[in-house]
């Protein structure tokens, strides 16, 4: 496969000053500057580049434009354009919860009869018809951000995203050591409350990453000599490995707001962060992680001192976070590179109308706090 390793940018150049979780692999590379194109990142890669895109059309879906993450998206997946020779329409729903929306959409770009789709299903399940579709006239699509589990046998060539189940488990580990005090001097009678929101509980991404979470806390709880509980969305409890249902030391209670946004967000981190006993709290993407910090603007609870108040952890990027972990509010957060899953999905793409052979490209998540998020190889990835 003739496939440029510009992930490097992320999963190797990175990580000379980030904390890899999750069992990722560290390599030692350049670090990335935010002037450099990905192409100059990759420049020593033993692959070969993709050959010229030959004038190929690609339709792209993304979730939505409603966050800077979906931006920088796009701005990865122009650049992969600009440097092929090929062109991309990019679209998308208004908010992330507009599931019917990105079908049509899905519908129309099928309709149009690209040269390959890219895409990033809001919600996995509403998408197989469609995908089905696009199986039958020979259109190959690769999805980015999420995968899709159970799309058609064939009509998914290659998924470009972060391994969503250990980006979770590496908020939890972050979390772990500041809270296992609290957690050790917990009781049946007078347990601790873990909160986590997701932003929904359909999408494969999200689903991951909220369950590496919850069954990393679990773990870790466990092998503390404590009984794990998990309260809260039907899809979460169900799914959580070894949570019991009585006599519990900590409590993880899920909250999923009924739309994707920051005030619906907030609404039930309010739930969770209002109560007594809860000592964390961690937002599973952007979007709710700045619910987060919106309920503690009332709330003033959030504290990187685990005695003088919530631990907060979130995911993604964006100034209202990166500004609360410079103030205290969070310890850190977790980070993946859209920009370059927006980039990596057009070079899968041209590769595939190339005649290469593909396969998935996992993609490693990394922690950032105050001691590395101003690195030279660390800040172009936190995306504003």
């Amino acid at each position: 496969m003739k496939k440029k390793l510009v992930a490097i940018v992320l999963s190797t150049a990175m990580a000379m000053s980030m904390v890899a979780c999750g069992g990722a692999t560290e390599e030692a590379a350049t670090p990335a500057t935010e002037e450099a194109a990905p192409a100059e990142e990759a420049a020593d890669a033993t692959e070969a580049p993709a050959e010229g895109g030959n004038g190929y059309h690609f339709e792209i879906l993304v979730k939505s434009f409603q966050s800077t993450y979906w931006q920088a998206a796009v701005k990865g997946i122009n650049q992969a354009c600009d440097e092929l020779g090929v062109t991309a329409n990019c679209n998308g729903p208004a908010n992330e919860s507009d599931i019917a929306d990105q079908v049509q959409m899905l519908d129309a770009a099928i309709e149009a009869a690209p040269d390959g789709i890219g895409l990033a299903a809001c919600d996995t399940s509403s998408v197989l018809d469609s995908l089905a579709v696009a199986l039958e006239k020979g259109i190959p699509v690769v999805c980015f951000d999420t995968g899709v589990a159970d799309a058609p046998e064939g009509s998914v060539y290659a998924t470009v995203a972060t391994d969503n189940i250990a980006a979770g488990a590496c908020a939890a580990e972050n979390m772990f050591p500041v809270i296992e005090a609290q957690i050790a001097a917990a009781t049946a009678d007078a347990p601790v409350r873990i909160g986590e929101v997701n932003q929904d509980a359909t999408a494969l991404n999200i689903q991951q990453r909220g369950l590496g979470f919850i069954n990393k806390m679990i773990e870790l709880c466990t092998a503390a000599g404590k009984k794990v509980a998990v309260e809260g969305n039907e899809f979460y409890v169900n799914a959580a490995e070894g949570a019991v249902a009585d006599g519990a030391e900590v409590i993880i209670e899920v909250g999923v707001p009924a739309q994707t946004t920051v005030d619906l967000a907030a609404t039930e981190a309010n739930k969770i962060m209002s109560k007594e006993d809860t000592i964390a709290i961690f937002g599973s993407n952007q979007t709710t992680i700045e619910g987060v910090l919106t309920a503690n603007a009332t709330l003033n609870k959030l504290n990187a001192d685990p005695t003088q108040g919530i631990i907060g952890v979130g995911f993604d990027a964006g100034t209202p976070q990166k500004e609360a972990i410079v103030a205290g509010q969070l310890i850190g957060s977790v980070t993946q590179s859209p920009l370059m899953q927006g980039y990596e999905c057009i070079y899968t793409l041209v590769d595939i109308c190339n005649g290469e052979t593909v396969a998935d490209y996992p993609m490693d998540g990394y922690w950032y706090n105050t001691e590395n998020m101003d690195a030279d190889d660390i800040a172009p990835n936190l995306y504003d």
